[in-house]
């Protein structure tokens, strides 16, 4: 198996996975018309708000198992050089393995605490001994390894 990626490197992976979904998802919201951010004091819609975070989690859950079952990367991590694999063979992950992977990570970023629970989850790789695993990864029995 090749060498366990740099927590950093992992990091910056994930913050442009976070912008190019963001994006998206915004873009979505905006042009249903559901954005949560939309200032009245007149009028408060908690259901634009619910509908912008089922939005978010569906995509980035869609885009995290989608890519990381097809090539074990996602954008952020092909940029720069990381790649998912499972624990116990360096393989890339199947679709179920990735799902879980997607949606310990990003439920609860979506729909309850997304910068406390992304520094927790993913923070935890900083700390772990030996394998550097994120909580995401813990679940789902996986590493993140450089492949340069």
């Amino acid at each position: 198996m090749p060498p366990l990626a740099e927590s950093g490197r992992r990091t910056l992976a994930r913050i442009i996975d976070m912008v190019l979904v963001g994006i998206v998802v915004a873009l979505l919201t905006w042009g249903f018309g559901v954005n949560e951010y939309d200032v009245n004091g007149d009028k408060v819609e908690v259901g634009k708000s619910f509908a912008q975070s089922v939005v978010a989690a569906v995509l980035y859950i869609a885009y995290d198992t989608f890519m990381i079952t097809r090539s074990g990367q996602t954008l952020g991590k092909k940029w720069l050089g990381l790649r998912v694999a499972d624990l116990s063979n360096g393989a890339t992950p199947s679709v179920q393995t990735s799902l879980v992977r997607a949606l310990v990570l990003w439920l609860p970023f979506a729909f309850c605490c997304a910068c406390v629970w992304t520094v927790i989850c993913g923070g935890w790789s900083f700390f772990d001994k030996p394998y550097k695993q994120g909580l995401h990864d813990k679940a789902a029995k996986t590493v993140v390894v450089s492949v340069r």
